[in-house]
């Protein structure tokens, strides 16, 4: 049972962030798809295959990572580590949404366990430290919210 003397719209508000960033993410995975299988990949082949270059050609794999700045397997990274993160997202998006219990705990628990990955981000990132800083910032805000939010509750039953 829900403590009503809690604000639930900060539970949703946190949940609609979180589907929007697994809606942000899902997007990225798609393009990362599109990347991988487009027809700029046929091109490429079709005129490697015209000029006789070897495709297993370290200068040529070299060549491509250069102009795009990509290599296929990091692009097949970003695509499935964009959707592992948008099932994540989505799941406690939806939890936080219809205001259950698990969905707090969920956040708390994914949140807390990324905030070491963020901190590295901010120290080792070579662009955007301003926002990593306050992305770091709202995560934590949003996981001491919870657990306080998580804590009354508990002693509004007890």
């Amino acid at each position: 049972m829900q403590n009503k003397k809690q604000p639930q719209w900060i539970l949703v508000l946190i949940g609609v962030g979180k589907l929007l960033k697994a809606a942000g993410l899902l997007f990225v995975a798609v393009k990362a798809n599109q990347l991988l299988h487009s027809d700029a990949a046929d091109t490429v082949a079709h005129w490697i295959h015209i000029l006789r270059i070897d495709p297993g050609n370290a200068h040529l794999h070299d060549l491509i990572h250069r102009v795009t700045g990509v290599s296929p397997k990091e692009l097949k990274e970003i695509r499935l580590g964009s959707f592992i993160y948008a099932g994540l997202f989505a799941t406690e998006g939806i939890g936080l949404v219809l205001r259950k219990r698990w969905g707090e705990y969920l956040t708390v628990v994914t949140t807390s366990l990324l905030l070491p990955l963020e901190v590295y981000e901010i120290f080792h990132g070579h662009h955007h430290a301003a926002a990593k800083v306050a992305l770091f910032l709202l995560n934590v805000i949003i996981v001491v919210y919870l657990i306080v939010r998580l804590r009354n509750e508990r002693k509004a039953q007890a």
